[in-house]
This record gives C-alpha cells, sequence and structure tokens, in this order.
C-alpha cells in the first residue's frame, strides 16, 4: 500500500503539495480546538473528572490505537518471511510471530483486534467529542457547525494521528514496527479478549455462512477434543446471549433517550440511524475483503454483473492506484460511522436516581455508560460478520450497487486530501 501512495503523492506534484499543506494545518487546528474544548471542559469525559486526566486518557488511548492499527498489518505481512532470518535481529518480533503465526492465532488475534480497535475509537470519541451545545468564543458559528457539531475535527485527529500513518509506517518497517513490549501486550490482550469468549458468537456465523456457501472453515489445527468442544460451544452460548443483552439494553436506552445522541433526535430516528451506520460499517468492512479477493481472480472469474465489472474497472484503472485510494478513505468514512454509532449508543444514565436500564446495579450501569455495549456489538454486527460474508461471496459483494457508490464516495474523500 504504501508504495502505491507514494507513487500517486509525489512530492514534486504543486497539487500534492498544497493538499500536504493544509492537511497538515486541519490537523493542527483539529488537535488546538479538540485540546481546548477539553480543557474548557466542554467534551463528555472532561465534564465529568479531570480535564488533565482526560488528556492523557485520549493521548495513551490514540499511541495504542497506533500499534492495534500498524501491528496488524505487520502481522498479517510477515507470515511469508522466514522468522530465521530475524530470530537474532528482531527478538520481540520473532516471540510475537511465534505466538501469532501458531496455528489459527492469527485468526484468533484479528478478533480481539477488532474488538480492541472500535472500543478504543469509542474511548477517544468520549475524550474529544463535546458535548451538547459546546462552543469555542473564538470560532465562527459555522466553523463551530463544521468542526464541532459534524465532529469533523474529532475524524481528523484520530485518523491522521491514530490509523493511517500507522498503516502505512508498519507497510514499510514490519519488522521493527512490532519489536516493542508494547505490540506483545497487544497481542497478548487481543488474544486473551478472544479466549473468553465474548466474541464466540462470530464463529457460529462463520459456520453458518459456510453452510450455505458450501465452503469448507480452513483450519491450521487439528480437530477440537470433546472438552474443547464443550468449552467451545459453552463460549458460544455465552457471546450469544451477551449479545442478545448489549442489543437489548442499547435499544432500550435508544428508546428511553438514555444515550449522547444529540438533542432534538426522535428516539425511532436514533435507532434507524444505530443499525444504518452499523450497516455502513460492515459493508465498508465487506469491500475490504471483498476487494483483495477480487485482486487474485481472473475477468472469467469477476463474472459479467454490470456493477461488479463497473467496480472492478474503477478499482484497477490506470496502475491500480485506486485500492490504496480507498483503503485510506475507506479509513475515514468507517471512523466517522465509529463515532456517530459512539455518540448514538453510548449510555448517559445518572446513576443513582433509580432509571438505571432493566433496573441493574449502579456499578453495572456504569460500566454500560462506558460504551462497551456499543463497541461490542458493533464489532460482531457490524465488522466480524460482514467480513465472514464477504469472504465467502466477494461477488456478491462487487456485484452490488451501493459497493460501486461508496468506492466512489471514499476515493472522493481521498482525492480531497484532507488526510494527506
Amino acid at each position: 500500500m504504501g508504495g502505491a501512495i507514494e507513487a500517486k503523492k509525489d512530492s514534486k506534484n504543486p497539487c500534492n503539495l498544497f493538499k500536504y499543506f493544509y492537511a497538515t494545518c486541519l490537523l493542527i487546528f483539529s488537535v488546538v480546538v479538540v485540546v481546548w474544548m477539553i480543557f474548557d471542559e466542554k467534551t463528555h469525559l472532561s465534564h465529568e473528572i479531570s480535564p488533565w486526566a482526560t488528556i492523557v486518557i485520549m493521548f495513551a488511548a490514540l499511541l495504542w490505537l497506533c500499534m492495534v492499527e500498524g501491528g496488524q498489518g505487520a502481522l498479517v505481512g510477515l507470515p511469508p518471511v522466514d522468522p530465521e532470518l530475524y530470530k537474532d535481529s528482531h527478538k520481540i518480533t520473532y516471540k510475537i510471530c511465534s505466538i501469532a503465526h501458531k496455528g489459527d492465532n492469527l485468526d484468533r488475534y484479528l478478533m480481539g483486534r477488532q474488538f480492541l480497535v472500535i472500543f478504543i475509537v469509542f474511548i477517544v470519541e468520549m475524550c474529544g467529542a463535546p458535548i451538547e451545545g459546546a462552543t469555542l468564543y473564538w470560532l465562527p458559528d459555522w466553523a463551530s457547525a463544521l468542526f464541532l457539531t459534524s465532529g469533523l475535527a474529532m475524524i481528523l485527529f484520530t485518523v491522521q494521528l491514530g490509523k493511517v500513518p500507522s498503516q502505512v509506517t508498519a507497510s514499510h518497517c514490519m519488522l521493527d514496527y512490532i519489536n516493542n513490549y508494547s505490540a506483545l501486550f497487544t497481542v497478548y490482550v487481543a488474544l486473551a479478549l478472544e479466549w473468553s469468549g465474548i466474541l464466540h458468537f462470530s464463529y457460529v456465523i462463520a459456520m453458518i455462512v459456510a453452510k450455505i456457501s458450501r465452503k469448507p472453515i480452513e483450519t491450521n489445527e487439528p480437530p477440537r477434543t470433546t472438552v474443547k468442544n464443550v468449552f467451545f460451544w459453552l463460549k458460544c452460548a455465552m457471546s450469544g446471549a451477551l449479545l442478545g443483552f448489549s442489543l437489548a439494553v442499547t435499544i432500550e436506552a435508544l428508546f428511553q433517550g438514555k444515550t449522547t445522541m444529540w438533542e432534538g433526535v426522535p428516539n425511532g430516528v436514533a435507532v434507524f440511524l444505530f443499525f444504518l451506520f452499523m450497516s455502513i460499517v460492515g459493508f465498508l468492512e465487506a469491500m475490504q475483503i471483498a476487494f483483495f479477493a477480487v485482486t487474485k481472480m481472473t475477468k472469467d472469474e469477476r463474472g459479467d454483473h454490470y456493477f461488479a465489472k463497473k467496480t472492478c474497472h474503477l478499482l484497477f484503472k490506470g496502475k491500480g492506484r485506486n485500492l490504496p485510494s480507498f483503503m485510506i478513505g475507506r479509513q475515514l468514512c468507517v471512523t466517522l460511522c465509529f463515532f456517530i454509532i459512539a455518540r448514538v449508543t453510548t449510555l448517559n444514565v445518572e446513576t443513582g436516581t433509580g432509571e438505571n436500564i432493566f433496573g441493574v446495579s449502579d456499578a453495572i450501569q456504569n460500566l454500560f455508560n462506558t460504551g462497551l455495549l456499543g463497541a461490542f456489538v458493533t464489532t460482531i454486527l457490524g465488522s466480524i460478520a460482514w467480513q465472514l460474508v464477504a469472504s465467502a461471496f466477494p461477488i456478491a459483494i462487487l456485484a452490488n450497487p451501493l459497493t460501486y457508490v461508496l468506492l466512489v464516495f471514499c476515493l472522493v474523500l481521498e482525492w480531497t486530501g484532507i488526510v494527506a
């Protein structure tokens, strides 16, 4: 991805130089706006705790997001490389790869990592997103609407500091990027999340998709023993129950108007927006999987469906640079959707008033108020499930007219240069 990006962003091109300049100005301005809002105690978390604590939490979350995003690229890209070549020069990388590339651990890591990404973005949103009606005295009304109300400042802040640069850097420096204990810690956390079983309902979805597509589920491990199989299905049942409960709590809170949703939005509309933007995230995840799958297909294998051909033509137009451009635009679009979902689903129930959802204890309600449930639901239903469907039916995803529309939208977002 990095080579294609560099080819497109030719430093001698005046247009690209201008994009670099105003993208940098936008980033600096966004950082100033977000930090100023925090110290004015006009964001969700700084309004509740110390602004300094909010700053520390937000930038710690961003640093971890860099490792989670970049680490994925490194771990997915390193399997073809002989580990003995870097065993002595990159000892931590060697240890990480010996863990992540054993059996099906890479798939387990990717599942846990997906939850981490969404949850960290939710935390960043809580730290920096403005509360209802928040403004800055020095910011004109039109600028407040553009950067604060729409969330543009937070989106640019997150994408340019925590997402795209880390992915590009990791694609160039895979061995060096994860040769640290932060990367090792991240791998352990992602694997622990998968082992906990909270995401195991994803495996049930995978089995259903495999049954429908009549494709076997590939594995690098021997069949599970009877004991392991019992624990596996118990985890699947627990995950399904947690997913159902999380959905019920979230929808109940939306219908009662007890989330951080913008004031004035009807409760029914809030529910609709939740499923709409979760579906958009899912479709963008599916598109990524389908696009990488189609790069390995011949023109005949891609079929003759009108939109499938039209999408492939645009994707591989010229020297194939539209694929990396889509990936950047997709990051912007996905992050936008994550922030909206976080705003829609994060519960805002004051404990001690007897209004807790389903009458849960104050401690449980405080846990709900962190946005954990929205992140959990989005991980399974808005991300992993769609990836599984796309891996089984890539051509069906390509043949959908919405794929072409979202591809064009992502390319336009990248073309604007706002994250150049």
